[in-house]
């Protein structure tokens, strides 16, 4: 076994990270840091990296650490549900951020979970290589953060072991505060989710902590063992049409525990997440969103200010198109159907009941592709894509909503486009007018739900963001 975690905190005052413009006290909610040390150890693998997952690792190099966990738990221990969702915090833009929050933390409220986004990797704390020029911890705010020291990436793995056997700890004991975990749910999105996956397939095994893990935006391989992940991806090509990371590595299918994917088409596509879909088994499921980007408006802005009170119409306000990211222009508005923010709560949902009562996740259609190289989304007569996992958006659509196409700054492909349609395509797609826009809008929401899709606590708020952000009068 790796070792064993030292807890230290809650650390007075405001952890660095952003978690929203709303008041978690006022949902019920406290919001804590603490500093986690510890020796953990670097992994080699033996013997052959397949594409089938199987990979066997042993122990190697042993470095010290100090990082941070910030912990967002409800303050009542009654209102806990025993769920953990443990975030590896993502670190492509230079600095910890939080994206599964963004995208599930409406679940998260309602259903009394805790949230723990984990200080993983060193780009996140110390600085170094990135594909962005944010602000790590040490520099964000040296007085507070001055002792926490990072080996490197080869000992994030283990890191992120320590910190779930800590959450395993008695109530009072570790950094739950009052609250005792009984079950810790592992997620990660895009670079966090490639570093899941060798996780799983290589580290889970020996070290069985987690209960089920939730992959969100992958490519077709998973990171090397030593962490390098730009190493790892060299050959990045912005342009084109191909993919720009290729290679096919699945999870392996004796996985311990239940494993979630979800892909948006940007990373089915653009990223090369294809090569890595894979049969569904008793404790693997493969999502495919239909008119979803690896990023959109929903994450980007409405995230930020969507507590679970506001109005429909400031919903449809905040998830309106814009052409800009980050203070610069983008070629097209970015995508702005909120479907992947509902979809991926509908899928930690369906993984906590598979963990909780081994109903499992339902299976999901794939999106429609060609059978060339590099292969293609199938599109309807509007332009959204065939297949996958259907909404309202994609299936009453008032736009054509995608994951590719995108162009502008660096992350800018990452953000897919918004084709509103014009007031003839309207016309001629429903010329029942606005009445039969909503009819159809909410037959499919209902759909989706009995499906398994999308949450059914979410069904009324979709419905009335719909009529909300209808541009049929």
């Amino acid at each position: 076994m790796t070792g064993t975690a030292q807890i230290q905190g809650p650390i007075a005052g405001n952890p660095v990270i952003q978690m929203g413009q709303y008041d978690l006290g006022r949902l019920g909610y406290a919001l804590e840091e603490y500093f986690v040390s510890g020796s953990a150890v670097s992994y080699n693998l033996s013997g052959e990296r397949g594409a089938n997952g199987v990979w066997q690792a042993q122990a190697a190099a042993a470095a010290p650490y100090t990082t941070r966990v910030v912990v967002c738990r409800p303050s009542d221990p009654a209102r806990f549900n025993g769920t953990v969702l443990v975030e590896w915090l993502n670190v492509s833009g230079g600095l910890d951020a939080p994206p599964d929050w963004y995208m599930m933390h409406r679940h998260i409220l309602r259903e009394g979970m805790a949230w723990v986004g984990v200080s993983v990797q060193r780009a996140g704390v110390e600085g170094g290589p990135s594909l962005g020029a944010g602000i790590p911890l040490k520099q964000a705010n040296p007085p507070r953060y001055a002792a926490l020291s990072h080996p490197g990436d080869a000992w994030a793995f283990d890191i992120f072991t320590q910190v779930g056997r800590a959450l395993r700890a008695a109530a009072g004991s570790g950094v739950l505060g009052p609250l005792c975990a009984a079950r810790l749910i592992a997620a990660g999105a895009s670079q966090s989710a490639i570093f899941l996956v060798t996780y799983v397939n290589a580290i889970d095994p020996m070290v069985r902590i987690y209960d089920g893990f939730l992959i969100h935006g992958r490519d077709g391989t998973g990171v090397a063992i030593d962490g390098d992940f730009l190493a790892s991806r060299r050959d990045i090509n912005l342009s084109g049409d191909a993919p720009l990371f290729a290679g096919r590595e699945l999870i392996r299918e004796d996985v311990r525990v239940p494993v979630l994917t979800i892909e948006s088409e940007t990373d089915l596509i653009k990223l090369g997440g294809i090569g890595a879909r894979q049969p569904d088994t008793d404790r693997i499921r493969w999502w495919e969103v239909a008119g979803s980007a690896h990023f959109d408006v929903y994450g980007l802005i409405a995230s930020q200010l969507d507590d679970g009170s506001l109005s429909a119409q400031r919903l449809a306000e905040l998830n309106a198109p814009v052409s800009e990211l980050m203070g610069m222009p983008t070629q097209a508005p970015i995508n702005a159907g909120p479907q992947f923010h509902y979809v991926i709560q509908a899928a930690l949902g369906a993984l906590e009941r598979w963990i909780i009562h081994g109903t499992a996740a339902p299976h999901a259609p794939r999106l429609e592709v060609t059978g060339g190289q590099p292969p293609r989304l199938v599109l309807d007569s509007h332009g959204n894509a065939k297949g996958g996992i259907r909404t309202p958006w994609v299936d009453a659509p008032a736009a054509v909503l995608s994951g590719l196409g995108q162009e502008g700054g660096t992350f800018a492909f990452l953000f897919g486009t918004t084709r509103s349609f014009s007031e003839a395509e309207l016309a001629a797609v429903y010329p029942g007018g606005r009445r039969e826009y909503l009819s159809r809008f909410d037959a499919a929401a209902e759909a989706a739900v009995k499906a398994g899709f999308l949450p059914a606590a979410d069904l009324a708020e979709i419905k009335a963001l719909g009529a909300a952000a209808c541009p049929l009068r």
